[in-house]
């Protein structure tokens, strides 16, 4: 495309290049629509260069680390040395190897690349402004738009992610050299899965959570491992208390976090009450924030289109991923919760194929979760409250870890499976998982759910012995009073 003061048209404007956008570019590129997408940082969005991908990497590194040095009682004595630049180079190769696939694979669908920021002229018009002194900007023509901006990190007041010693998420998972000390506020998936990294990497990791457990969000049955396991690998936990504010340690290296409880709602329902506890003082070398995300919408100059968001920025959509104005589409985190990858993928294929004029629709039903902590988390569909609220008489099958002989040979008896189901028709509402691989595990209950599967379903499938997934066919048949290797309820 010709950059300058000039204007270009095309059938699908595409804003940003993460897993919703990219996702939608190429599918509307198979349906031989004129597709051109727009990216002013990075091909892959957060998700592939700064969240999903380089913490995973990170998280299986430090894992192996760990496992090799805490094996004993499998009759190995190790003391591996961690050289951080080395892992930060590796976990860089992944990135720039899946980001650079992502480029490969838009332009082998027939993608117009555009690298710059878009911000909306009229209802069918964007204005792309491109970096660097003398490249200016250019006009583009839609007929159709799919908004695919994603999401930034929530900064709090007072710690600001410009002054150097605190860290967004970003700069946590690029960081040169390990920190000694750390304070993560938030126990959120974010936080908690850092604070392992950054725990078997050696640091002293504290987190700071304002609510009363880790993983706010999820049953206690789920989080307490989670909690737990962290808790054995150093990490402390101060709940009930706010980030305040920091400054540098007077005559000494590092700051200190002041963290402030929080206050209590009155017994008459009025004004907030003062807690009862003391601020904390938390010593560290680096503050990481993560206390969650917040839409980029406010770049685009949406009153322009005529688009509207809600109070806190997100886009409104239909189950066509349709916002306010028929013909833009919004996708992804700028969609609203869940703020999943995998749920921005799928919503950038509908919007697509709508656009395209096929019969697609969004469905959430069977939309599966997982927090890639030690060990894992994985969710989808209804849990057994849910599904009682819906009307359902729920029918819960449960298996214990501890009781899988593949769990067993890797150390890692810790978790369940647990499976909901309708008692009367026996399909599929709902599962929680929390083992090793969880986030594998759980496909195979979203696949159950899509299809309508039923108890009998999965419990007569034969699955391969020994197997974590066998835990799930033992889940099943405890559910039906017939499971072999657990008492039955």
């Amino acid at each position: 495309m010709v950059v300058g003061d000039v204007t270009t048209g095309t059938d699908v404007l595409v804003i940003g290049a993460g897993p919703a956008g990219y996702v939608a570019a190429i599918r509307a590129g198979q349906l031989d629509l004129d597709v051109t997408l727009v990216e002013r940082d990075a091909y892959g969005g957060t998700c592939l260069n700064h969240g999903c991908i380089p913490s995973k990497a990170l998280i299986s590194a430090t894992n192996v680390a760990h496992e090799a040095s805490h094996a004993e009682e499998m009759g190995i004595h190790a003391n591996p040395a961690i050289d951080l630049s080395g892992m930060m180079n590796w976990k860089d190769g992944v990135v720039d190897q899946l980001t650079g696939g992502v480029e490969k694979l838009c332009k082998a669908n027939q993608v117009n690349l555009l690298e710059g920021t878009a911000r909306f002229d009229g209802e069918n018009t964007v204005r792309v402004s491109h970096d660097g002194e003398g490249q200016g900007s250019e006009t583009l023509e839609f007929e159709d738009a799919i908004i695919a901006t994603g999401s930034r990190p929530i900064e709090i007041p007072g710690f600001e992610y410009g002054d150097e010693p605190v860290l967004d998420s970003r700069q946590a998972l690029a960081l040169e050299s390990v920190p000694e000390s750390l304070v993560i506020v938030g126990a959120g998936y974010i936080g908690m899965e850092l604070a392992g990294v950054f725990a078997k990497l050696g640091t002293d990791v504290t987190v700071l959570e304002m609510l009363e457990d880790a993983l706010p969000g999820y049953d206690d049955d789920l989080s307490r491992p989670v909690r737990k396991r962290a808790e054995s690998l150093g990490v402390d936990f101060e709940f009930g208390y706010t980030a305040a504010e920091w400054h540098d340690i007077e005559d000494g290296d590092g700051i200190r976090v002041v963290a402030d409880p929080v206050a209590e709602p009155a017994t008459d329902g009025g004004e907030l009450e003062t807690a009862d506890a003391e601020s904390l003082e938390l010593d560290a070398e680096k503050v990481l924030v993560a206390v969650g995300r917040k839409p980029v919408s406010d770049t685009l100059d949406l009153e322009a289109a005529g688009i509207e968001t809600d109070e806190r920025g997100f886009i409104p959509t239909d189950d066509r991923a349709r916002t306010n104005r028929e013909h833009v589409f919004a996708v992804g985190d700028v969609a609203g919760e869940p703020m999943l990858a995998h749920k921005g993928s799928m919503e950038g294929q509908v919007a697509a194929e709508v656009i395209a004029g096929e019969p697609s629709a969004i469905d959430y039903q069977a939309m599966p979760a997982a927090v890639f902590t030690e060990p894992e988390i994985g969710t989808v569909g209804l849990t057994e409250d849910e599904a009682s609220e819906q009307g359902f008489e729920p029918l819960v099958g449960e298996f214990p870890l501890r009781a899988s002989g593949r769990a067993l040979t890797m150390n890692e008896s810790d978790g369940f499976v647990r499976i909901v189901a309708d008692e009367e028709a026996g399909f599929i509402l709902g599962a929680q998982i929390v083992a090793p691989e969880a986030s594998e595990l759980i496909a195979e209950l979203g696949l159950a759910i899509e299809l309508g599967a039923t108890l009998e379903d999965i419990a007569r499938t034969v699955h391969t012995h020994p197997t974590l997934s066998e835990s799930v066919m033992e889940a099943a048949e405890n559910a039906l009073g017939q499971a072999i290797h657990t008492l039955n309820r």
